[in-house]
């Protein structure tokens, strides 16, 4: 007899159990937690206040800071108590919620790889048209588009995993409620959860990643043609493609292969990239790099300075 009541709360393993570990990791990831958060709400700010940056490619990085903050903040915190004071425990509710979230706030960050990457297709290989291509209804239906992506595959996922019995383990032999841990703990057949993974997972990541191909394509095509290596550099953002290569990398690795093609404690390691790495590095490769912003960021500085000596 299933029994999908007797499980009321999960707990999750963590990254380590060794005792001399919790502390330097709790003040490595609370570090990296504080940079991604003030990095990303600090560009999202200075692309508002700043006029020259109300432009397409600067509103999805808007919107890509958001959802870093978004994912992060998901999983980070209660990994953080878990490390400071052992608390591990998460109820069978606030699992759901933190898988649901959580599978929202990577689907859109996968979609909005791909607006910006079709953005920079729209400026490279059609510049004279980029302002009629790229219009502010085009840019909000993109991210609208991001979003409800975002909420339909949650709800498959959640829907998928919890509709399943939990009637063994209550230990997730991860860090956070993701979906292959959380599924590796039920005590039903699993064959058809499997597949649904592996098949609405791929589609997504596959979907937005042949975007993103497609349209780096034509770009490289069309930088062929360019005279000077001035042309060469304007035109292909190695911060995006950077971004590109870490987060598809991993999650392909973690949800478009079958569970049994690798462990628990690979996962581990994979996973701490997507959760709290790629969300810290986006606004440092992002804005470090780019003269607008650095140019933005002097203006606000300049600004404060004014105001402190009129004041």
């Amino acid at each position: 007899m299933e029994n999908n009541t007797e499980v009321t709360e999960f707990i999750p393993l963590g990254l380590t159990k060794a005792p001399e570990l919790q502390i330097p990791l709790f003040i490595m990831f609370t570090l990296i937690y504080l940079i991604n958060v003030v990095g990303n709400l600090g560009m999202m700010m200075l692309i508002l206040l700043d006029s020259r940056l109300h432009t397409p490619m600067y509103f999805f990085l808007s919107n890509l800071s958001l959802v870093d903050v978004g994912y992060s903040t998901v999983v980070t915190p209660k990994v953080m108590a878990g490390l400071l004071i052992g608390d591990k425990v998460i109820s069978y509710n606030a699992c759901a919620a933190q898988m649901f979230f959580f599978a929202v706030f990577v689907t859109v960050e996968s979609y909005l790889l791909a607006s910006m990457a079709y953005d920079r297709y729209a400026a490279v290989c059609k510049p004279l048209h980029y302002t009629i291509t790229m219009t502010t209804g085009v840019c909000a239906r993109l991210a609208i588009g991001c979003y409800v992506c975002g909420f339909l595959n949650a709800s498959i996922h959640t829907g998928n995993i919890f509709r399943l019995s939990f009637c063994k383990s209550s230990v997730i032999h991860h860090f956070f409620c993701d979906v292959p841990a959380v599924m590796a703990l039920s005590c039903s057949d699993k064959h058809v959860s499997e597949l649904v993974l592996i098949f609405v997972a791929s589609f997504h990541i596959f979907f937005s990643l042949l975007i993103i191909l497609i349209s780096y394509l034509f770009i490289f095509i069309t930088i062929l043609k360019m005279p000077s290596s001035t042309g060469y550099q304007k035109a292909v953002s190695t911060s995006h493609l950077t971004a590109v290569s870490i987060f598809y990398g991993t999650a392909m690795f973690m949800y478009s292969l079958p569970s049994s093609s690798h462990s628990m404690d690979t996962d581990k390691i994979a996973s701490v990239f997507y959760t709290m790495v790629i969300p810290m590095l986006n606004p440092v490769v992002y804005s470090l790099r780019n003269k607008e912003v650095k140019n933005a960021f002097k203006v606000v500085e300049k600004a404060k300075l004014s105001l402190s000596f009129t004041s």
